[in-house]
């Protein structure tokens, strides 16, 4: 007797372990897992060791004795600005380690075999579609693509940049960026399906951006259950933030929710 409510103990212990182990995987293939070029080119940087000479997140500061500018330049703060002229530079810099032009140019190349670090040339090493997800990374983080015209809206980027919130939304906003113990394992951007299920009209947006959270997930008893266990949650900046600051972030997230400048990623 004893011996079969052991084995049935065990069978259930079982079912729930293996259940857990596959919940990731079962969360995939039932959920709409989204994932942009930029959130690919981001993992894939990461992947290939970008990040090593790049600085973390690509923000730059790894020093290389003799080269001109002392130290290995960043991929963000408008820095590609000093480097890059179009998108097929950033295709050959992957690529080859350098655009062509610069390549056959005799004093480019005597300044790089003077540096201790230099860019190596991936070829060999990736596919067309993953240069293509790294080219979407590289843009969108690059700080370049700002609004025209829009001055509350590039305040917002400008405290989006102060306050560090791409490192959590992704790059540029495209998501992706891992929360263990979340709904769907990673944390929402600001454009695609996830914001549209979790943000609902302007009020619930100043909503996350005030307070964090807002009831209609808070409350909800599985959505509430996954709130409380996710790992990282969103702060709630009406503390901290004055409320046009508040208002230009608001702007500057809607700007992006348009999507006009999705055409400078390409």
């Amino acid at each position: 007797m004893r011996s079969g409510r052991f084995v049935r103990l065990l069978v259930v212990v079982l079912a729930l372990e293996t259940g857990w182990l596959l919940y990731p995987v079962v969360r995939r293939l039932v959920l709409g897992i989204e994932e942009t070029p930029a959130t690919r080119g981001h993992r894939l940087a990461a992947e290939l060791g970008c990040f090593t000479c790049h600085g973390p997140e690509g923000g730059g500061g790894t020093k290389n004795p003799g080269s001109q500018e002392g130290e290995v330049p960043a991929f963000t703060e408008q820095t590609q600005m000093m480097y890059i002229k179009t998108n097929d530079d950033v295709r050959e810099y992957i690529l080859d380690g350098a655009p062509k032009r610069r390549r056959e140019d005799p004093d480019y190349r005597e300044r790089m075999e003077g540096a201790a670090l230099r860019m190596p040339a991936y070829r060999r090493l990736v596919s067309a579609a993953q240069v293509e997800d790294l080219v979407a990374y590289l843009r969108a983080t690059s700080g370049q693509i700002l609004p025209e015209n829009l001055e509350q809206a590039t305040r917002g980027g400008d405290l989006v940049a102060e306050y560090h919130c791409l490192n959590c939304h992704g790059p540029f906003g495209a998501g992706g960026v891992s929360n263990p113990g979340s709904f769907k394992g990673y944390i929402p951007g600001f454009w695609g399906e996830d914001y549209d299920e979790l943000v609902r009209d302007d009020e619930e947006l100043r909503q996350w951006l005030a307070e964090g959270s807002i009831p209609r997930i808070t409350e909800h008893p599985i959505g509430g259950w996954f709130f409380r266990r996710q790992a990282a949650k969103m702060p709630g900046y009406g503390k901290f933030l004055k409320p046009e600051e508040l208002a230009a972030i608001e702007a500057w997230i809607k700007w992006i929710r348009v999507g006009a400048w999705r055409d400078k990623l390409q």
